[in-house]
């Protein structure tokens, strides 16, 4: 494989939920600027067409991250609404609590940890993993996938980076491409919404939040399964009950914007 397993901070569990969520504010204002929410939005319908389903359940969703916002944007001027199902293998109770509060009666989120790789107990409806496949070895994303087939579930999984960079030039250009999305992480963060003040504190008195972002945001670009990866991993299970599909995600205006992988029961 020409993934590499490095670690990324938020990974540990010792990690400061306070600087994880500051990091995951500024993923979600890098990928609001990107259009994310549109491209993902565009799977998901198109995904529709081809296996019906009324329930999104979001696997790894963390903090909820630009989820909540897709699902905005699908239910927008709709009669029939998609519902959104949160969870995660940890679920933080506060912010499961705030987030099952809230007036949005569509989106909720599961109390229950979630393993993503036993599918069998969850809901009918369409899995998805937005931007946290690549966190999981290749044991456990092997486990995701053959889960989804073994229980002719539809998955989505999309992540917003590719993993075509030689190695070799990826620690050359580390240093700089450190500096760079350290930088990244300031200019970002008044676009964050709601800021805190633990999130300006850990960014600009004591940056934290901007050092432990840049070095996540290079180490996650290894850890991106490649096309070739994937095939790797759904080598010894492949059949033709369920269709496979790995290709290049697009915006609207047909520029590349990562890759996606779909898994549909035939």
């Amino acid at each position: 494989m020409k993934r590499i397993q490095l670690f990324e901070f938020e990974d540990f569990s010792w990690f400061p939920s306070a600087i994880r969520t500051g990091m995951t504010n500024l993923l979600v204002v890098l990928q609001k600027m990107m259009g994310t929410s549109n491209i993902i939005a565009t799977l998901i319908l198109t995904t529709k067409q081809q296996h019906n389903f009324s329930k999104i359940i979001d696997l790894g969703s963390g903090s909820g991250g630009i989820m909540l916002d897709v699902i905005k944007q699908l239910n927008k001027n709709k009669t029939e609404s998609l519902e959104l199902v949160l969870t995660d293998l940890h679920p933080n109770p506060k912010l499961v609590e705030r987030i099952n509060s809230s007036k949005a009666d569509t989106i909720t989120y599961n109390k229950i940890s979630v393993d993503a790789t036993n599918l069998s107990d969850l809901p009918t409806g369409l899995k998805t993993m937005i931007n946290s496949f690549h966190h999981m070895p290749p044991n456990i994303a092997k486990g995701i996938l053959k889960s989804a087939q073994d229980n002719k579930q539809p998955l989505l999984i999309y992540e917003i980076g590719e993993n075509t960079i030689p190695t070799l030039l990826w620690w050359i250009l580390l240093p700089l491409s450190l500096v760079i999305l350290f930088v990244m992480a300031l200019l970002m963060t008044p676009f964050v919404k709601p800021l805190s003040w633990k999130q300006l504190v850990f960014t600009y008195l004591i940056p934290i939040i901007p050092l432990c972002y840049a070095w996540d945001g290079q180490a996650s670009i290894m850890r991106i399964y490649t096309f070739k990866d994937i095939e790797h991993l759904i080598r010894d299970f492949k059949n033709e009950t369920y269709n496979w599909e790995i290709a290049k995600a697009k915006k609207a205006n047909g520029k590349k914007a990562g890759y996606y992988i779909l898994g549909l029961p035939q």
